[in-house]
């Protein structure tokens, strides 16, 4: 045994490689390869080729950025409001009574 080496087997997992990709661009992969396994991993783009993107991009595809960036405001806000009105609802008093409740006030109610 002492004469013998191991080796062990690696493998990357999926999480390692998305954390890889997020770092920056793989430099062993070609550009059209390293989109493929970006859109196989779910891998974004790192912040600064969002700029690139966006500096290179077409009337068209900044308008339909400012729409995304419009609903994603509108949809801020609403859970926003959401998360408010539920917070109201859970400090407000029980606006509910029972009928245990009623029965006994009208009780108390005919004995004064």
């Amino acid at each position: 045994m002492h004469g013998k080496r191991r080796t062990a087997a690696s493998g990357v997992t999926e999480s390692a490689a998305q954390a890889a990709l997020r770092r920056g661009s793989a430099c062993e992969l070609a550009p059209g390869e390293e989109k493929v396994v970006r859109m196989r991993l779910g891998a974004a783009l790192p912040l600064s080729a969002r700029l690139e993107r966006i500096a290179t991009a077409t009337d068209s595809e900044i308008e339909i950025l400012a729409y995304e960036i419009e609903a994603y405001l509108r949809l801020r806000e609403r859970r926003a409001a959401t998360v408010r009105a539920v917070e109201l609802r859970r400090t407000a008093a029980p606006v509910s009574s029972s009928r245990t409740k009623e029965k006994i006030v009208r009780a108390l109610r005919k004995k004064q």
